[in-house]
């Protein structure tokens, strides 16, 4: 079979992407077209004449202004598109779909942690939450000794000891939305479906007292969570040598919960990417975006975050918002990080890293067409602030920036028991307490990264699986690993240091 050397993706595009490198004077589009130039494999290339100044689409919608004339044949890249305004063209509710719902004995199940709150985990750990960065070596000593002890061993139901450590908690504003985002990433984690105990560690002097944490949420579950400062224990040592045996104390008892069946509407998806190319809004976003439709139609949430790479998209998923409240919401957003960029001499636009770039994206609208699509197409039932917890099932999008570590710690901390992580650069990405499942977007990357990616998404390119097809194998997969079968990452012990609370605000 003789693949097509490029792919369109809208009729009304003046463009298509290439599925393989492009050398000057092949012929594509039936042979209508002669290319001029080399063209890298996920790149742009011209299949109609673009006079100097017309807008480019890709998808049916814009992605930039051409700078100078082009034509057929053409490389369309930084060199010849400029950034444009984004579309504001806002419609609310206009593109409710209904995803039906599986049927009462029909849904789908996996073997999970069930907890007290209701919820179900998919992993079994006891977090260390260090409060502040000076408690940040401690609570790595304390999981160190324990996890490389072997004792874990005598404990079948045990995942791990985990350190959520950081460098912050301290030099900051004691309100505000940076003291917010840290407070709601601290309790998340200590207080997610995949954490069977955990002990706060701080300093004693820190801005995030534990003596807050106490009052305010009530901690008065000493099975589950403990505290203790370094300055009260009476030192670093004696700190590390506590707490230790404060775990060990807990060990059998977090051992005792055995995994049981729960139904599919328990999961929560952390929907996210990193290191995207040409082939991301192809092959591995769309295919996650099906997966996470076929996830809500069985009860379950997935759930979007990276505003920043959303920019130039929220328009589309404004018409799926399920209320205009929820899409103004999402709006609301938008315009806080052009006003949180410009304040700090950045702007929008700055989003596409420079592999981004070499692996065919041109700028920030480009990428964030390809992005959203990993939300599928179900409507949009709420949008949140980083780390707040989700509470409606469904899909639903958190604000976070779009750096991935930052991000993926917020939607953990907003509940998520499962992230699927699409690449097309390539990621040595992983999470804690949350598994994440990499996918990749094209079969080079999932060929060169093998030991990392868990799933092939390239072979949709190549015309060896739907987007569909590849949207029920994530499925399956999701549901895997969700019962306990190990991803890449955390066969490869990724995830420790992926814990990146987003910090806002001044450093005094």
């Amino acid at each position: 079979m003789t693949l097509a050397k490029t792919v369109t993706l809208h009729a009304d595009d003046p463009l298509a992407v290439a599925t393989s490198s492009l050398a000057p004077g092949e012929k594509i589009a039936g042979g209508t077209i002669v290319v001029t130039r080399p063209i890298p494999s996920g790149h742009k290339v011209a299949i109609r004449a673009i006079p100097k100044g017309q807008k480019i689409t890709k998808f049916g919608q814009l992605i930039g202004v051409a700078t100078e004339d082009i034509s057929p044949g053409d490389h369309i890249h930084t060199h010849n598109i400029a950034m444009a305004t984004p579309a504001d063209d806002y419609q609310f509710s206009t593109d409710l779909r209904d995803m039906g719902r599986v049927k009462d004995g029909e849904g789908r199940q996996f073997m999970g942690y069930h907890r007290k709150d209701g919820r179900v985990g998919t992993r079994n750990y006891i977090a260390l939450c260090s409060t502040v960065n000076c408690s940040a070596s401690v609570v790595r000593y304390i999981a160190d000794e324990i996890n490389r002890s072997g004792e874990l061993e005598q404990y079948p139901n045990i995942d791990g000891v985990i350190a959520l450590a950081h460098g912050t908690g301290c030099g900051m504003a004691g309100s505000g939305a940076g003291f917010d985002n840290l407070e709601r990433v601290i309790w998340g984690h200590a207080t997610h479906p995949n954490v069977g105990a955990a002990l706060f560690v701080g300093l004693g002097c820190e801005v995030m007292q534990i003596g807050y944490l106490r009052e305010k949420y009530d901690l008065d579950d000493e099975n589950r969570f403990q505290s203790l400062t370094i300055q009260g224990t009476g030192g670093t040592r004696k700190t590390i040598e506590k707490a230790a045996a404060q775990i060990r104390e807990r060990l059998a008892e977090v051992n005792n919960v055995g995994r049981a069946p729960a139904p599919a509407s328990q999961l929560m998806v952390a929907l996210q990417c990193g290191g995207s190319d040409g082939y991301s809004g192809i092959t591995a976003n769309p295919a996650l975006g099906h997966a996470v439709d076929l996830l809500v139609a069985q009860g379950g949430a997935g759930v979007l975050a990276e505003t920043t790479e959303i920019y130039g998209a929220e328009h589309l998923l404004t018409r799926r918002a399920v209320s205009r409240e929820v899409g103004e919401k999402l709006i609301g957003l938008i315009r806080w990080w052009e006003d949180y960029t410009a304040r700090n001499g950045g702007e929008m636009d700055n989003n596409p890293s420079p592999g981004n770039k070499a692996g065919g994206l041109t700028n920030i609208l480009e990428k964030s067409l390809g992005a959203a699509a990993k939300g599928g197409t179900s409507p949009l039932t709420g949008v949140y602030q980083y780390a707040e917890k989700v509470t409606r099932p469904g899909f639903a999008f958190m604000d976070s920036p779009g750096y991935d570590p930052a991000s993926v710690t917020g939607q953990i901390a907003s509940g998520c028991n499962i992230v699927c992580f699409t690449t097309g650069r390539g990621s040595a990405f992983g999470s804690k307490p949350a598994p994440t499942i990499k996918l990749a977007t094209n079969s080079r990357c999932y060929e060169a990264m093998v030991e990392d990616m868990d799933i092939n998404c390239g072979d949709i390119a190549s015309g060896g699986a739907t987007i569909q097809s590849k949207g029920e194998e994530i499925f399956e997969e999701i549901l895997r690993v969700a019962s306990g079968d190990q991803t890449k990452s955390e066969a490869m012990g990724l995830g420790d240091n992926e814990f990146v609370p987003w910090q806002i605000g001044a450093v005094m």
